[in-house]
């Protein structure tokens, strides 16, 4: 096997799912690796919410902000991102995605997800600003769904 056909065959292992079809979601997406990779004040990630939101995107962009902080500061083990122009997802990304969708309709769902996504025990706090991610989302006629 060459070292091509290894890593040919290594890229559906490590980006599983394709990307969603909700533009919400993948601008959600899109703002979680930016974020991810570039840091919380990313110019682009502000950008895109920005276009997204008009001129009510502060919410949003700050809760986002919120939620992200505290997923790095709950987690104990790494969470895989792909890049932003990646056209797939990595099981951790698809997991956040589902997350975000179930946080409000069915909690008990997306805490148990988180709980294995960040590798906590106790993940309300993350939980909680990720709900309120959500509800930013859906406020502003833009609500996240997973599928």
């Amino acid at each position: 096997m060459t070292a091509n056909h290894s890593a040919a065959l290594a890229l559906p292992a490590a980006l599983p799912h394709l990307l969603p079809e909700d533009p919400n979601a993948r601008l959600l997406l899109f703002a979680f690796r930016r974020m991810g990779a570039h840091g919380l004040k990313d110019a682009h990630a502000a950008q895109a919410l920005m276009q997204a939101f008009g001129t009510e995107f502060r919410r949003p962009l700050t809760l986002l902000r919120a939620m992200m902080a505290d997923i790095a500061g709950g987690a104990s083990c790494a969470i895989s991102i792909a890049p932003c122009c990646c056209r797939r997802m990595t099981h951790a990304e698809h997991a956040m995605l589902t997350i975000v969708a179930r946080a409000e309709t069915t909690p008990d769902s997306a805490r148990l997800l988180l709980g294995d996504l960040i590798g906590a025990r106790q993940p309300d706090g993350v939980l909680a600003s990720i709900t309120v991610v959500a509800q930013a989302f859906a406020d502003a006629g833009r609500p996240i769904s997973a599928e």
